[in-house]
């Protein structure tokens, strides 16, 4: 992977955790916090089976239906918004962008992060909780004066797992979508860098077969063939004049 694959990764995986690390942190303490038991029960079932998916799963996923259905999102925050110029530029037209491969990266750490921070969520302190609580605080405050402080460093471990995944699963996305700031746009691919894209080396091979095409309809010989016959012609008089020389038939083109 060459430094504009490297750069696509980290810049996805960056935006993946700025997606990922709120929405992890919201669906925990409403695991946690305040949803009823039976409810927060089935959604730690659905949080674990989530980080259990294979990341090629949410891979196909990004491409077949998350990148089409954002692509005219694309073009309305590029239509609206170019002035920020994360939004700048030429939409793909495809969908298949720094922000698509972002928030399938986000959509597959979310359920680990989630996981990790509803554990940690878990194990603090009781007493802390009801102190918080005698003391007038509503559960928003609880939470904030009691929860988060002693979770903190649970969270930061838990956003660094994250991150390992996200990096770990986004070489490809980052080489596929480039290495361009801008989020909605085209980036500058590898391949395009090194010589072209697919579909330009395929335009360029359909051109010279069409260019081949019309020199032996018009009866000439191509470049190649030009230079074969003049080679064979060549040989053949030298093989004539060393007949008349030798006058036997030991004379070959070499």
């Amino acid at each position: 992977m060459g430094p504009v694959g490297a750069f696509g990764t980290v810049w996805a995986a960056f935006l993946a955790l700025l997606l990922a690390v709120p929405l992890s942190l919201g669906v925990a303490l409403f695991i946690t916090h305040y949803a009823p038991r039976r409810l927060a029960q089935g959604l730690g079932y659905v949080v674990d089976l989530l980080a259990a998916v294979p990341s090629v799963v949410f891979g196909l996923w990004g491409i077949l239906v998350l990148a089409p259905a954002v692509q005219p999102i694309y073009v309305w925050l590029n239509t609206n918004a170019s002035w920020i110029p994360l939004f700048s530029g030429v939409v793909s037209p495809t969908g298949r962008t720094i922000l698509t491969a972002a928030m399938v990266l986000a959509v597959m750490v979310v359920p680990i992060i989630t996981a990790i921070c509803r554990e940690i969520f878990l194990q603090t302190p009781r007493l802390h909780e009801e102190a918080a609580l005698a003391l007038g605080a509503t559960r928003w405050e609880m939470v904030r004066m009691a929860v988060l402080p002693f979770g903190r460093s649970g969270i930061v471990s838990a956003s660094m797992l994250g991150l390992g995944r996200a990096l770990g699963c986004g070489p490809r996305q980052g080489h596929e979508v480039g290495s361009s700031t801008n989020i909605t746009g085209h980036g500058h691919h590898a391949r395009d860098l090194a010589g072209g894209s697919r579909q330009e080396r395929t335009d360029r091979d359909e051109a010279v077969v069409e260019g081949s095409d019309h020199l032996l309809a018009r009866g000439k010989p191509l470049p190649g063939e030009r230079h074969r016959g003049s080679r064979v012609n060549r040989c053949a008089r030298e093989a004539d004049a060393d007949l008349s020389d030798r006058g036997d038939g030991s004379g070959r083109c070499r």
